[in-house]
């Protein structure tokens, strides 16, 4: 059934170093990368690739490491290393090589749009453009954080804690866990489709899968935290142009004036709310995908 939400698009496994990360690919001209959030997978964008190839793009849907059908290795670096965002930007910058990329646009939502802040961090020389879908810099957000944030994103503390705890409790019923979660951040729009949410489901009930998305978490808090603190000292910025969208009903839409935040960590910003919460490219995917092509061509 999820072959039939992304029709004309092809699977594979790629190898970056030594995990393979899966992606789907169609399309010819400019390449985007498209990269999802917690706790789902590729599939987020099934709405919204297609308009991107048909406006004239390579488009590459990628499964972060630990998520979706990608590789979930077991945490052996300190510090929550494996998964910090450094690595799984990595990740995927090895991948669009692999496939014949070497610049390309990114955007990302939720997770995917940390990595994609990452990559065009650290890899400057290949992100033309970064998109990314309702959140702010990981370090505004934790520097920051009160209490409207730990009610809001308990998740990420929840999620960070120690001991197999998050682990233990996810695991006892983890479709409870997706379909509760992305309900309670979804405001009127599209509905999710089905067969996406029972993929997301399938995914997420890999114990590995679960442990490996905590260990995302546990970098945030940490590792992540670091190297963003070291490149902000710096006054490293992100380079490229950068495109923000956010659900206006979504805590990001209430908490902050999104585009002055990213502007603090990123040179050429611009931006816009939709009439969504927090799942932008499923609530809202014809805005998103004209938004995110008009962007495209704009800065191309």
């Amino acid at each position: 059934m999820t072959d039939e939400l992304l029709r004309g698009f092809s699977s594979r496994l790629v190898d970056a170093d030594d995990v393979r990360i899966h992606v789907r690919t169609a399309g010819e001209g400019p390449a985007v990368l498209l990269l999802h959030g917690y706790p789902q997978t590729h599939l987020i964008w099934h709405q919204v690739a297609p308009a991107l190839v048909a406006r004239g793009h390579s488009v590459v849907l990628s499964d972060l490491r630990g998520y979706g059908d990608s590789d979930k290795p077991a945490p052996t670096a300190p510090e929550h290393a494996d998964y910090s965002k450094r690595t799984m930007a990595r990740d995927q910058w090895l991948v669009m090589r692999a496939l014949g990329f070497e610049r390309f646009a990114v955007a990302g939502h939720d997770r995917g749009g940390r990595v994609g802040h990452r990559m065009a961090l650290d890899h400057p020389e290949a992100v033309s453009a970064l998109a990314v879908l309702d959140i702010v810099p990981t370090r505004h957000a934790l520097r920051h954080a009160d209490k409207d944030f730990g009610l809001g994103y308990y998740h990420w503390f929840f999620l960070a804690a120690g001991n197999g705890i998050p682990e233990h409790l996810i695991g006892a019923d983890p479709g409870f866990w997706v379909r509760t979660r992305m309900q309670a951040r979804h405001h009127g729009g599209t509905p999710f489709h089905p067969a996406a949410l029972e993929e997301y489901v399938r995914c997420f009930s890999d114990p590995a899968a679960i442990h490996a998305s905590c260990e995302d978490y546990r970098a945030a808090a940490g590792i992540d935290l670091r190297h963003d603190d070291e490149d902000f000292d710096a006054g490293r910025r992100v380079a490229c142009p950068l495109l923000a969208l956010w659900g206006e009903h979504s805590f990001v839409g209430r908490a902050y004036d999104v585009p002055r935040v990213w502007r603090e960590y990123a040179a050429d910003v611009r931006g816009r709310a939709l009439p969504c919460d927090h799942y932008v490219p499923e609530e809202a995917p014809v805005l998103t995908g004209q938004s995110l092509a008009d962007f495209f061509a704009e800065v191309s």
